[in-house]
């Protein structure tokens, strides 16, 4: 068998001339290198060097015969090496991210344009879906990373840390419920007034109702809808309080089109998490992305 070392070795010492500078750029002692080439010479049945007074010099039947070759099939292998260390340091590829809309537009396109900016190679294809269908491409190895509404949980996924928080409020059209402004609004009391909401089927939604059900309330929305974007238009147009993210209706609160209720008690902070699939390894250019929320 081929001792690739011992090669190296040698190569190390016709490059230098002398077994001791041949030992500090290998960082090994000078006995180690001298045993090499003795190991290598007794490997191939031939001297591959003429000791002098001057250093080591190649032997003509020995060392000046294979010199050539060991020099380009370690410059091959130190090529090999190098191609494999640049596809674990050079961001490539393509990068599927799976979440919401909502999530995409108000947590992951910033990130994704400085991404971009860094990595222009790097492609990303969004996959749009609810928090369990997210889960379930990651499952499938359908998408590289989700982006989830908490609280979930989930096994066969591995769950990596929350990217942003969530607090959900109450809004209203600031000219139609303009007299609930400076009131104090007992959360069971929201009843009374047209309530728009998320859909059932959301995570968003299922921690409302968890809540809600805890402190003996039930809420029942007039208007349920596919996503934030369109609840704040409903919001905005007077057609009810909508539940919504904070942090998703900022436009709207500052602009005043929207003012936020003050609900007694408030709602329970909630989260967007970070998640992967289970024993899947995690090449350069997504570790790079995930570094962008640490």
């Amino acid at each position: 068998m081929v001792n690739i070392e011992l090669y190296r070795v040698f190569y190390t010492v016709a490059k230098c001339g002398s077994l001791t500078k041949a030992a500090d750029e290998l960082f090994i002692s000078q006995p180690a290198v001298s045993q090499a080439i003795k190991q290598l010479e007794s490997q191939l049945g031939t001297s591959l060097f003429n000791r002098t007074h001057r250093g080591m010099e190649l032997s003509v039947q020995g060392g000046k015969l294979i010199y050539k070759q060991v020099e380009e099939a370690l410059a091959l292998l130190d090529a090999a090496e190098n191609k494999l260390i640049e596809l674990k340091t050079t961001a490539s590829g393509t990068i599927r991210i799976g979440a919401t809309d909502s999530i995409f537009s108000n947590v992951l396109a910033d990130k994704i344009v400085e991404y971009n900016e860094k990595y222009p190679a790097v492609r990303f294809e969004l996959i749009t879906g609810t928090t369990p269908e997210t889960i379930t491409q990651l499952k499938e190895n359908k998408c590289d990373i989700g982006f989830i509404n908490l609280p979930i949980e989930d096994k066969d996924v591995n769950f990596t840390g929350t990217v942003c928080h969530l607090s959900d409020i109450f809004v209203a059209s600031s000219k139609k419920y303009a007299a609930l402004k400076d009131k104090q609004v007992n959360l069971k009391d929201l009843q009374e007034y047209p309530l728009l909401m998320i859909e059932a089927n959301t995570v968003a939604r299922r921690a409302f109702a968890s809540f809600t059900q805890s402190l003996g309330i039930t809420l029942s929305p007039d208007i349920e809808v596919a996503n934030w974007d369109l609840m704040l238009k409903f919001a905005r147009c007077g057609m009810g309080i909508g539940c919504v993210p904070r942090e998703y209706a900022q436009k709207e609160l500052e602009s005043g089109e929207l003012f936020e209720l003050n609900i007694a008690p408030s709602l329970p902070v909630r989260g967007v998490g970070m998640a992967l699939p289970r024993n899947v390894p995690v090449p350069f250019a997504l570790r790079e992305f995930i570094g962008l929320f640490n």
